[in-house]
């Protein structure tokens, strides 16, 4: 498994929002699961986008904390197109400058799990893994009433 930090409200935007591509610098060869981790930065100006509002943007919602895991997405697959100046169907979330990662499954945390992200893809600690793979199973055999 590995993760990936996004600024708030964009990861937000992905673990509530319906946001299913996350705009990075680089492409990358990894599929499969991944975490989303809302970083300790803002983009404040991002905060007033019609797409991050449509998306629920609410700085009240547990899941617009930093600093924290708040989702687990599946990677399914990197979009360069744009990049390579080629016309790109990623949707409004995706940015023409940016390789698109399209993330599916993607499952908000029933609660942010505090931990240090870092830039570009990295590898989390085992024992966040851990935490994460039992919260997921717990919420997903105990749902809310």
């Amino acid at each position: 498994m590995q993760a990936i930090s996004v600024q708030q409200p964009w990861a937000f935007a992905i673990a509530r929002g319906g946001k299913t591509v996350s705009n990075q610098e680089a492409p990358t060869a990894y599929r499969g699961p991944l975490l989303v981790h809302a970083s300790m930065r803002v983009d404040l100006r991002a905060c007033d986008s019609p797409l991050i509002q449509a998306a629920g943007w609410d700085p009240r919602d547990p899941l617009a904390t930093l600093g924290a895991v708040i989702a687990v997405a599946r990677l399914d697959d990197v979009c360069s197109a744009a990049v390579n100046g080629e016309p790109c169907d990623c949707g409004s979330w995706a940015d023409p400058s940016s390789h698109h990662w399209r993330l599916a499954d993607i499952r908000a945390l029933p609660r942010p799990i505090v931990a240090l992200g870092r830039p570009g893809l990295w590898q989390p600690q085992p024992t966040l893994v851990a935490d994460v793979e039992l919260m997921v199973s717990s919420s997903s055999t105990h749902p809310p009433s």
